[in-house]
């Protein structure tokens, strides 16, 4: 959640030189930041009791928010790429971005096996 919400108050801060990837890059993040705050709130709650269903619907999530945050961090760093060559300027706030979107990528995976690995031993 910290890492995604970095990479959300990041992005909404940064310029970019395609808009339609800075908006897919919102979506994502304000996306992924929304359901794990959801998830977390029913976790906590004790919703899930240990069931088989919740797992899969844990190692469904975890992958595909892995997959959309790997598609913004690959975007993020290659307009951040192609502003700091073709514009020359500093892109601090981007560099930041592209580097907290492949961490949250990173950790959404790392999520996603060890929930992977959770359900098989649970079957």
């Amino acid at each position: 959640m910290v890492f995604g919400g970095l990479v959300w108050i990041l992005v909404a801060s940064a310029r970019v030189a395609f808009p339609p990837d800075q908006g897919w890059v919102m979506f994502v993040s304000v996306f992924c930041f929304v359901i794990t705050t959801l998830l977390l709130i029913l976790y906590t709650a004790g919703v899930q009791n240990s069931s088989t269903a919740w797992m899969a619907v844990d190692v469904f999530y975890h992958f595909i928010a892995a997959v959309f945050y790997l598609s913004c961090a690959v975007l993020e760093a290659s307009d951040t790429r192609f502003r700091f060559i073709f514009l020359n300027q500093v892109l601090k706030i981007n560099i930041a971005a592209s580097v907290f979107a492949f961490v949250a990528t990173l950790l959404y995976t790392i999520h996603a096996v060890m929930s992977i690995l959770r359900w098989k031993n649970s079957s």
